[in-house]
């Protein structure tokens, strides 16, 4: 998210001094040795909707040619681009003093990881697959390297070849990256018969991608790459075709391509009419399909083709209907799907066979149980394995049935029939994080996860679903050291204000004291389902080390404890994503974890929002407070319907175009639409001027509302990343100067380090 502003005519002087080092100082005041920040002229403009008026001075920020930015950023007005190199020159200015601390903090993060590091290789056929990064370089290296035999002859396109027994480097996203300010591989695949490697790039943090292939036989790139993609693609599962999403000039996914895999002309395979769907492209388990799912928040769609008619149109599994949610695979001659049909808040997964497919022939196979969320599940020849999500923990549950390999023709497919034995990865920490990781071949019996927690690195571990012994395959290495047992990992319940409680992940060291006097920080998401992770992060330790107390709310909005968390904060409950975040934060002050004033929120994008919403309605218990890419100006974003994601989000938020009611309550929250002047905390809002998602001018927007409406004195800050989008900086030490930009912040808003300077 990035913001603009412009210089009222009579403010030339400070503006071409904020652009310089030296910024110019005022003659008076109570500090005057602050730096003069950038002030935004006002263009009042009166905007009538559903009988209700509002007035914004600053629409004006809004690029009338943002479409184009997204894709070429040199395209931004010559005065918003001035307006933006001014903030950040201010806050440059105004965080000076904490250059070397972030230095320091730089190369901290940077220590802490592994420079010449590969990930574990996934196996299929004569080949594994890997990603490889090494020292000094701030892209992987795709991989891949022969693979010793015997290999597994039930995947449908085992292709054999004699593989070198040397490394085959795929792909070097440095060099890819080389003379670019911006480039990040989005995805990769290779082809089913292993004869091509195709790989999606977006040069511009718009998320506007060319998808590439090249011939691993002669390593020849193939001319004529695949233009304005979304990043979602797939092979055919006979390796002739390549199918992928296409992007709009409005940045959706609204059409399915498909081309020959090594180039000619692209065919038109499936359009959406709905503008409120995501649509996207792959292949099943087994490669019996290509299939295209089709969702928003409520109700989604999946449409199948043969692996026998590549070229085929889809077909429909089964129809879209209003409220019901399904995602579908296909495995062992039936198809098995996720849904929440029949009343099932936190899903079942159903099997369906044969030619009728649709919902009044699905058969249970995983029943629905209240509070233990299904989030996923992966398929093999004799396992089923899915992942659960409760009380803000994960959980992996292996359910195996006989590994029937073909049936008689004619003869109809029996139900799947799993046996009493059903068994769970074990656990012992109060809060951690478990995960699937990459599929490994269907026709295998081992399937790979991921454990960490606050304070334990990462662990990847080969599992046999058959005896059930594991192999540890990786130990995320710490090249500076970390001792796990020198940490305090929490897990406490806040009592919000309607009974609920809400789990917070705290992380702290041993030596660190619980009796209000370290400083927090407290971070939230609380939107779109999804769930906040108490995972590790080598990052925060900058922090926690420092003597800080990091702790995660997992707050309704998110999953955390089952999708009726999700919606139980959205739409006209969507208040409650706010008030559990402070009510998580008022608890940890009445257990000495933190004390009013003395704590630092942070969150990004939906979290952004979050943030804006709690810097209003209780600023008194921040220090400072951090919006990343905030998705801030809420009622203007969601009322206009050229921006990418605002028809799919109207489940979400609600349709402030339509329905009166949804206006009056989106406005009575939306951050941006309810500063008044109020004794506010110290601000820093960051964003980028390519990000689709949440686009530049709403952090713009927000500082330049808020910064003369506080009362405190306290800095409000605009960091805009002029060569990035949502995700920030994409090479990895790159990004890292960001996470040490921020938590420098942190630790200038605790310290009030502007009255230092």
């Amino acid at each position: 998210m990035n913001r603009r502003q412009m210089i009222a005519s009579t403010a030339a002087t400070a503006l071409a001094a904020a652009a310089s080092p030296t910024l110019a100082r005022p003659a008076k005041g109570p500090l005057p040795d602050m730096p003069v920040p950038p002030v935004a002229k006002k263009i009042p403009v009166t905007i009538e909707q559903l009988g209700r008026i509002r007035v914004d001075e600053y629409q004006w920020m809004k690029d009338d040619n943002w479409q184009a930015v997204l894709r070429d950023p040199t395209l931004i007005k010559a005065d918003v681009k001035e307006h933006l190199i001014a903030e950040n020159a201010y806050r440059e200015a105004m965080m000076a003093s904490t250059e070397p601390l972030q230095a320091t903090m730089f190369e901290e993060m940077k220590g802490r990881i592994k420079q010449d590091e590969s990930s574990v290789p996934v196996p299929d056929g004569a080949w594994e697959y890997y990603v490889e990064y090494r020292t000094g370089e701030q892209h992987p290296h795709y991989m891949r390297q022969g693979r010793a035999g015997p290999y597994n002859l039930f995947d449908l396109d085992f292709h054999p070849v004699t593989p070198p027994h040397a490394a085959e480097e795929l792909l070097d996203a440095n060099a890819l990256a080389a003379g670019k300010a911006y480039s990040e591989v989005s995805a990769t695949e290779h082809s089913p018969d292993h004869k091509l490697f195709a790989y999606a790039e977006d040069a511009q943090g718009s998320e506007v991608h060319q998808i590439y292939v090249k011939d691993l036989a002669t390593g020849e790139v193939l001319p004529d790459p695949i233009q304005s993609a979304t990043g979602n693609f797939t092979f055919s599962p006979d390796s002739q075709w390549i199918f992928w999403t296409n992007r709009d000039d409005n940045g959706r996914p609204d059409k399915i391509f498909r081309r020959p895999a090594r180039g000619g002309v692209a065919a038109l395979v499936y359009e959406e009419a709905d503008d409120g769907m995501f649509i996207s492209v792959g292949r099943t388990s087994d490669d019996a399909f290509v299939i295209i799912s089709i969702a928003n928040q409520e109700t989604s769609e999946t449409r199948y083709i043969s692996r026998d008619e590549p070229t085929a149109e889809p077909k429909v599994l089964a129809p879209r209907q209003e409220g019901i949610l399904y995602d579908a695979d296909h495995a062992m001659y039936r198809w098995l799907i996720r849904t929440n049909a029949d009343e099932a808040v936190d899903f079942k997964i159903v099997e369906a066979v044969g030619e009728e497919l649709g919902r009044a022939h699905w058969r249970d196979v995983i029943p629905h149980r209240p509070g233990r969320y299904i989030e996923g599940f992966t398929p093999y020849v004799g396992n089923l394995v899915r992942q659960e999500r409760a009380d803000a923990n994960t959980r992996i549950i292996i359910t195996q049935y006989p590994g029937t390999r073909a049936y008689p023709v004619g003869t109809p497919v029996p139900p799947l029939g799993f046996g009493e034995d059903e068994h769970e990865i074990e656990v012992a920490e109060p809060a951690y994080s478990l995960a699937l990781s990459t599929a490994l071949e269907f026709g295998g019996d081992t399937m790979r996860y991921s454990y960490n927690s606050p304070s334990t690195p990462t662990l990847i571990y080969d599992y046999s679903m058959g005896t059930r012994e594991r192999t540890l395959r990786k130990v995320q290495e710490v090249p500076s050291g970390h001792n796990p047992e020198d940490y305090v990992v929490e897990r406490l319940n806040a009592p919000a204000s309607d009974g609920q409680l809400v789990p917070v992940t705290i992380l702290r060291r041993k030596t660190t004291p619980v009796n209000g006097s370290a400083p927090l920080l407290l971070y939230g998401y609380g939107s779109y389902g999804i769930p906040m992770s108490a995972s590790f992060s080598t990052n925060r330790l900058s922090l926690v080390d420092r003597g800080w107390i990091y702790a995660i709310a997992h707050i309704r909005g998110g999953s955390d404890k089952g999708w009726g968390w999700f919606l139980d904060a959205r739409r006209f409950t969507k208040k409650n994503t706010f008030t559990d975040f402070i009510a998580a934060a008022e608890h940890l002050i009445s257990t000495g974890h933190g004390k009013a004033g003395h704590i630092v929120a942070q969150g990004g994008s939906a979290g952004g929002l979050l943030m804006g919403a709690v810097n209003n309605m209780r600023p008194d218990l921040w220090a400072g407070v951090i919006g990343q890419v905030p998705f801030v100006d809420v009622i203007n974003t969601m009322s206009d319907v050229s921006l990418p994601l605002t028809p799919p989000e109207w489940p979400e938020w609600g349709n402030p175009l339509e329905d009166a009611e949804a206006y009056d309550y989106i406005a009575s929250y939306s951050p941006y639409d309810n500063i008044e002047a109020r004794a506010y905390p110290a601000v820093l809002a960051t964003g980028g001027l390519s990000d689709p998602r949440v686009t530049y001018w709403e952090p713009e927007k927000w500082v330049a509302r808020l910064r003369p409406a506080t009362t405190s004195g306290k800095p409000v800050l605009l960091k805009i990343n002029m060569e990035a989008g949502h995700g920030g900086a994409s090479g990895r030490f790159d990004y890292l100067k960001e996470v040490a930009h921020d938590f420098a912040f942190a630790i200038w808003a605790i310290d009030k380090g502007w009255e230092k300077a």
